[in-house]
């Protein structure tokens, strides 16, 4: 009796076939030099970023009237280049990698992880810094990745999958904020709507790679600097509820009102949209406004002050507050830049309200939960938020008060906004929801 031939793929070494298909090792060099190249580009990227700020703060420090001119005027022209030349730029770039990978072989969707739009993605923001715009670099990057990884998949002739989207996405993550377990929970809350074992390897490899690439390049740091001590049980009873409650309602606040902005049907989506230089100046004006009154303290990612509440520095008990309304306008003015980095500064801003509650010695965690609870209410993904939190702070010892704020913020961000902000926002890009416009835009391409 003939024995039955085995797939090469199932058997061993020495049985007369190859363990792994040539298909195979092209699709692993693929993801090997996918994710290098976006922990090249995602250093070099957070480098222009830093640059673009810091002079930007140089200017205004000594100019303040800066302020009220540079957000509209370069709000106006990023929303010109931003809509005639490269209109999947726009926004976050989570929604677009989500909308892609739902559909990954539908060519009328490249264009939303191109490498031409990936970068004008950056360019653009990196000019929103520059003008003093509340964007952060963590979603575009996730866009660049997504597009790097899904064009050194196509030069290697390597069929592109959601897969491929979701490891290219998950590598930026975790090369932008260094946290390469974030990366990995990030693809599975946000990015993946099939996971399976086999793109769980290729995300795997393809976070530890990128992570690495970055971390040869920038160090071994931790993004908003290590933070020590613990919380007694008794506090975290009490400022968990408190932190996930009024947190996640608080950003299940700024997700609402940006879909009713911005969003596919939103109340007021078609009429900003309709003019969009208009809403682009309006928008700017407040941005300017709001940087020139707080002294530039709602300008930019939040990095720096973000790292200073958590470090034991003060602020005004207005940051958080003005912080949420800077990224607001920000976003609905529909300039390119992500929403990640002012989110974790507003729940920074919003942490720092609680901690007249409790001992001074606890404040840095207790900005951390509040930090932890606004986040969840927004992107409403309360694991990659415990894991970013708990790598970018190296403070594993609190995984537990996050893990507990994180849920109930879950819970009362859903309250407030019924849809996922990414995953809403996402259906703005697939070819059902867009408007002729768009739609022969594309086809010009």
């Amino acid at each position: 009796m003939k024995r039955p031939r085995l797939p090469a793929r199932d058997l061993l070494p020495g049985m007369g076939e190859e363990l792994i298909s040539p298909s195979d090792w092209s699709r692993r060099a693929a993801t090997l030099l996918g994710a290098l190249l976006i922990g090249l580009v995602a250093i070099g990227f957070a480098v222009a970023g830093d640059h673009a700020t810091t002079l930007f703060d140089r200017v205004t420090r000594a100019h303040p009237w800066v302020h009220l001119v540079s957000a509209p005027l370069i709000f106006v022209a990023i929303v010109a280049i931003t809509s005639r030349v490269a209109p999947d730029a726009r926004g976050s770039g989570i929604p677009q990698v989500i909308a892609a990978s739902r559909r990954p072989g539908d060519v009328a969707l490249r264009g939303l992880v191109s490498i031409r739009t990936a970068l004008f993605k950056a360019a653009l923001t990196v000019a929103a810094l520059f003008g003093g715009g509340s964007v952060g670099r963590e979603g575009p990057t996730v866009q660049l990745g997504a597009a790097i990884m899904v064009q050194v998949h196509r030069l290697f002739r390597v069929n592109v999958t959601a897969g491929v989207y979701i490891a290219g996405g998950a590598a930026g993550v975790a090369a932008a904020f260094n946290t390469p377990l974030a990366g990995i929970a990030f693809a599975i809350e946000e990015l993946a709507v099939a996971y399976e074992q086999r793109v769980a390897v290729m995300v795997m490899g393809a976070v530890m790679i990128a992570g690495l690439t970055a971390q040869g390049i920038a160090g071994d740091y931790v993004y908003f600097g290590q933070l020590s001590g613990s919380l007694p049980i008794v506090t975290v009873l009490v400022a968990a509820p408190i932190a996930g409650l009024a947190g996640g309602a608080a950003g299940g606040l700024f997700a609402r009102m940006v879909l009713a902005l911005r969003g596919p049907g939103g109340r007021f989506a078609a009429r900003l949209k309709s003019r969009p230089l208009v809403t682009a100046l309006v928008c700017g004006i407040a941005v300017g406004l709001l940087g020139f009154v707080t002294s530039g303290a709602t300008s930019g990612t939040g990095y720096e002050a973000t790292r200073d509440l958590l470090s034991g520095g003060a602020s005004e008990y207005w940051f958080g507050p003005a912080k949420f309304l800077g990224a607001l306008a920000t976003t609905a003015s529909g300039i390119p830049g992500g929403i990640f980095a002012p989110s974790l500064a507003v729940g920074a801003g919003f942490g720092e309200l609680l901690t007249p509650l409790f001992p001074p010695e606890q404040a840095g965690l207790i900005i951390l939960i509040g930090m932890g609870g606004y986040f969840t209410g927004v992107v409403r993904a309360p694991l990659t938020a415990v894991i970013i939190l708990s790598e970018a702070t190296s403070s594993t010892h609190a995984i537990l008060p996050l893990f507990a704020t994180a849920l109930i913020g879950d819970w009362a961000g859903s309250i407030v906004c019924k849809d996922r902000l990414y995953h809403a926002l996402s259906r703005d890009f697939l070819p059902a929801s867009r408007d002729g416009a768009e739609g022969d835009a594309r086809d010009d391409r």
